[in-house]
């Protein structure tokens, strides 16, 4: 299989112009101190559209002359917009509104609007991260990079982790005092009633807040009969091949795809099919000659490994010959939270007239491996049979954790961590793609993925070795993997996947440099 060369599209122009605040402001709400009230104004008007996207704020200290108050105050209100991803800036370019405006649901539940929040610390440490538009010319990037001092020898001695551990959720960020603080009110206001009941659907609040999420965020109509909670993505796999397949039945899988779909339905039926993908992802047309197809997994948002978002053309042709074939489509949303020069598509469920297409996310991408709470949304038809298949199974999670992760989306905890998460991930997505440009030099770079998720492919250009490069990412404790480990029977062009996610800038630097020593015809001192 031979993907075509890909690029990234910048976002708008990097031209940006000074916003004008000089607005009519609204006086202070009772209570609320003049850092609240300075974020307050702007995040407003950057909701409004007042402040479009590259609009470029005023320095903290015209600011501060402006409305009268002290430069620490506006430097403070400034720090929590970019912590929570609506403004952007590095040393030397300014604060700007951010490329990426927080969709609907990441827009809600903020600090004094709702009283007490499980989030409220999650505007810390991390949050000052760019999110810089992106240009694949060699060595051009659109702006400089917020890059700190080198890395120090005992960075440089860091062990290296699994290559899967780049790809996760960076458990660092998450505001765990705060959870911990929500996990003691959940079993507090537990009663012996609730610890006795039986919730193999999953807790009822959550199913609620979770049919809520995704009608805002993923553009998904249902309601939480429609939901079942489970332990991960993987868990709903199990569940699809336990309830739908029988052993003479056909899944399709994207080849390359997720490593672990092969292992997970393999169980229930020896007919499991990898389709080479193409330019598009999963190929319809190709399917479409296939008998015996009872289920097809894909990952239409950011295709598992090549990151490729299947155009709305190929969502309706595969929608429509799920509905014609009776096919179950499994849609696998690993990552969708995480988009950084764009709005993402609404999920294949949103577009789902006949009701064929069983929607699987997880909590665990988005917040931390360990949580081990994720969720489906499954057709009305078949709700009944999945809530009994966990009955069987046994596997309902913990209550307290669900209340908790309940309360943690109503309160706007959630919304508040992926908006900061997005921004730190958005940086570090920057600086792997600065070391891919320092390992290329003046060579063209050629990437996939880059726009959204935990990780990109870099196809490799004439004369690199894969070995070497994961090798170097091995050194430079980064996760590079052969992109041919992603593969059955396609063969893909030579590539790696980088995942960056779990990754500090330290070690992509260090990759960076890894990389350039091992450029083909570079002169070796």
């Amino acid at each position: 299989m031979n993907m075509p060369s890909t690029s990234s599209t910048p976002p708008a122009s990097a031209r940006r112009q000074e916003a004008s605040l000089d607005l009519p402001v609204d006086p202070p709400r009772d209570g609320e101190s003049k850092q609240a009230w300075v974020y307050r104004q702007i995040r407003e008007r950057v909701l409004k559209g007042a402040l479009p996207s590259g609009a470029r704020l005023p320095s903290t200290r015209s600011l501060a002359q402006r409305w009268r108050i002290a430069r620490s105050t506006v430097e403070a209100a400034y720090d929590q917009l970019r912590g929570e991803g609506y403004t952007a800036g590095t040393v030397g370019s300014g604060t700007y509104v951010a490329a990426v405006i927080p969709d609907n649901f990441f827009r809600k539940g903020l600090p004094g609007e709702s009283g007490a929040s499980l989030g409220a610390d999650a505007r810390d440490k991390a949050g000052k991260a760019a999110l810089a538009p992106v240009s694949l010319a060699a060595g051009r990037p659109a702006r400089p990079l917020p890059y700190e001092q080198p890395a120090t020898p005992a960075e440089q001695a860091e062990p290296a982790e699994p290559p899967f551990a780049s790809r996760s959720a960076d458990a660092a960020l998450f505001p765990m005092t705060a959870w911990s603080k929500g996990l003691a009110a959940s079993a507090r206001r537990l009663t012996p009633a609730q610890l006795a009941r039986d919730e193999p659907q999953g807790w009822p609040a959550l199913r609620e807040q979770i049919a809520s999420y995704l009608g805002a965020a993923r553009g998904i109509v249902c309601d939480a009969a429609q939901v079942v909670v489970l332990s991960g993505i993987r868990d709903g796999l199990d569940l699809c091949g336990r309830i739908l397949l029988t052993p003479r039945d056909k899944v399709l899988i994207e080849d390359p795809g997720y490593v672990n779909a092969v292992p997970i339905y393999r169980p229930y039926t020896s007919g499991v099919v990898p389709l080479p993908i193409d330019a598009q992802g999963f190929a319809v047309a190709r399917a479409r000659r296939l008998s015996g197809v009872k289920l097809v997994h894909v990952t239409p948002a950011h295709q598992s490994p090549t990151g490729i978002t299947m155009p709305v053309s190929r969502r309706l042709e595969l929608l429509d010959w799920a509905a014609q074939a009776g096919v179950w489509v499994v849609e696998d949303d690993y990552d969708s939270e995480f988009n950084y020069d764009g709005a993402p598509l609404a999920a294949l469920k949103s577009l789902d007239g006949a009701d064929r297409v069983i929607h699987c996310g997880s909590f665990n991408k988005t917040l931390f491996n360990a949580l081990r709470i994720g969720y489906a949304v499954v057709p009305r038809a078949l709700a009944p049979a999945f809530a009994e298949a966990r009955r069987k199974t046994g596997r309902s999670g913990s209550l307290i954790e669900q209340m908790t992760l309940a309360r943690f989306l109503e309160d706007g905890g959630f919304a508040r961590h992926v908006r900061k998460a997005r921004g730190v991930y958005a940086r570090r997505r920057d600086a792997a793609l600065q070391a891919l440009r320092q390992a290329v030099g003046a060579d063209a770079l050629r990437v996939s993925g880059e726009h959204a998720g935990f990780h990109l492919l870099w196809w490799l250009p004439s004369g690199w070795d894969a070995r070497q490069v994961v090798e170097a990412g091995r050194k430079a404790g980064v996760g590079v993997q052969d992109v041919a480990e992603f593969a059955r029977k396609a063969t893909p062009a030579p590539g790696v996947v980088i995942g960056y996610s779990a990754v500090d800038e330290a070690r992509l630097r260090r990759l960076g440099a890894l990389l350039a020593a091992l450029r083909p015809g570079r002169a070796r001192g």
